[in-house]
């Protein structure tokens, strides 16, 4: 075992350590070794990092679209460029199959090619009003300092979808990474210099969310947060930044259905169900978790399910046929051994899987659940893990019922060629994302985010810039009256 990498913070465009001792742990989920440490940040390292991304907003930043623009588009060259060392790092942190690592860094350049297109297009708009001689229009401008917190299961992409927006609208960010996988957002924001951002553009502090976590939320100089986590978290960080009138973006969790109808092909349902409760083993708050198939065909799907299933390939980081990682950690694994556990209990048919894999490390089997009631435990709580309850219905209007008989409302899946159908349902379904003959779907251009407990606002888009920035009303007389008002005629 090599010596694990030990980081300082990211503040003002450089390394710098903690003001306290405290630092934190980070285990590789198949060796249990630790391969990363960083600090565990004080309310005076979030502080400086705050400060200085106030310092850097009111420097060229705000004002230059030209700068923002060919900083991320460098950001876009360089991630592309350095996927496969970014992704070592994620693979040692939570187990990422490199192949999906690196597909996953190179995708979310992407996002900063799109936004760095994006920074001369904010724009306000004229009104035209009643009066000839009153010129109105609108200026839309950034907020300040950003607050962007993000989960452990996919850092880059989830940093991606934070930063691009933000810094295209000229705001500048102080970035929280999960304390379970931090490393990979460190280095990203090295990058920024190599791309040639101003200095305090972009921080990283580390550490727990409720220490660092609390203290930047309510940061009196944070003017948004932007969250990736729990529903309880989201709640937490809403209900803190609700003491100060501060802007969220939420991206909660989910427990999304996949729709199967009875003329769908079932050769694209088989490869498109499994992808969308497979992939990052199920660790994705997209995860089609929940798989409805119409009675008509309910048998046949199962049992093509199951074949796939049973063949796949679980293993860690550095076995290259290895299809299914392990568990990102150790709570985390805890926890889908509980839920698996207590499915069967709970009266699920166990059609595969269903238990830890023979080995070491936290790796859980591909598992199929069949006959769910969407009351219990395992349709309700969205388990994280290569996991799918599978349950029966007869018309379009039940599935409609369960699916939206759910307290999230992040995405969605519909399989069938009656494109009428297709556009109803994906009208009736209460999600924010609906995929049609297709799953997993997420691009720069496109709005995500969740309905009910999934989330508050959208990120990616044009409605990202939105969340990012304030609008201001002018009122410009061009023929100021000297008539007083006060004067009583």
């Amino acid at each position: 075992m090599s010596e694990p990498l030990s980081y300082d913070l990211w503040i003002d465009g450089a390394w710098r350590p903690s003001t306290g001792d405290a630092r934190l742990e980070i285990l590789n989920p198949v060796s249990g070794d630790v391969v990363h440490t960083v600090p565990n940040a004080t309310a005076d390292d979030v502080d400086a990092a705050v400060a200085a991304a106030r310092a850097a907003g009111a420097g060229a930043w705000r004002d230059d679209a030209v700068l923002r623009s060919e900083v991320l588009f460098a950001m876009s060259r360089l991630l592309v460029e350095r996927a496969p060392q970014l992704a070592e790092l994620d693979s040692a942190d939570s187990g990422r199959l490199p192949h999906q690592a690196v597909g996953q860094i190179k995708n979310i350049a992407r996002w900063y090619r799109y936004f760095g297109g994006l920074t001369d297009k904010i724009h306000g708009e004229t009104i035209p009003i009643e009066s000839p001689t009153m010129f109105t229009y609108t200026l839309r401008e950034p907020l300040g300092v950003i607050a962007a917190i993000t989960a452990w299961n996919a850092p880059l992409l989830l940093a991606g979808l934070k930063l691009a927006p933000a810094l295209a609208a000229g705001n500048t960010v102080v970035l929280k990474p999960s304390e379970f996988s931090s490393a990979s957002t460190l280095e990203l924001a090295k990058l920024f210099t190599e791309a040639g951002a101003p200095a305090g553009v972009v921080n990283v502090v580390t550490g727990d969310g409720a220490g660092t976590g609390a203290a930047l939320v309510a940061h009196t100089d944070v003017a948004h947060v932007t969250f990736t986590g729990s529903v309880e978290g989201g709640r937490r960080v809403a209900a803190a930044a609700g003491q100060h009138l501060k802007g969220v973006t939420l991206e909660l969790g989910g427990k999304s259905p996949n729709i199967v109808f009875d003329d769908a092909d079932l050769d694209a349902v088989t490869v498109g169900v499994l992808a969308g409760i497979l992939t990052l083993s199920g660790q994705s708050c997209i995860g089609g978790s929940r798989v409805l198939v119409q009675r008509g065909v309910y048998e046949e799907v199962i049992a093509r399910l199951k074949a796939r299933v049973d063949s796949i390939v679980v293993g860690s980081a550095d076995e290259p046929d290895a299809e299914v990682g392990p568990i990102a950690n150790a709570p985390q694994f805890e926890r889908v051994k509980h839920l698996a556990a207590g499915a069967e209990r709970d009266g699920a048919r166990l059609v595969s899987g269903g238990r830890p894999a023979d080995r070491e490390g936290c790796f859980f089997l591909p598992t199929i659940f069949a006959d769910v009631s969407n009351d219990s435990e395992i349709a309700r709580e969205e388990v994280f893990g290569p996991v799918m309850a599978v349950m029966p219905f007869d018309t379009e209007e039940e599935a409609l019922a369960i699916a939206n008989d759910t307290s999230f409302g992040l995405a969605s899946g519909v399989w069938t060629n009656d494109l009428s159908r297709a556009h109803r349902m994906a009208r009736g379904i209460q999600a924010g994302s609906v995929y049609i003959n297709n799953y997993r779907g997420l691009g720069p251009h496109v709005p995500f985010g969740g309905y009910k407990n999934s989330g508050v606002g959208r990120e990616n888009g044009i409605e990202a810039l939105h969340d990012f920035t304030q609008v201001k009303g002018v009122w410009l007389e061009t023929s100021p009256s000297t008539v007083d008002s006060l004067r009583r005629s």
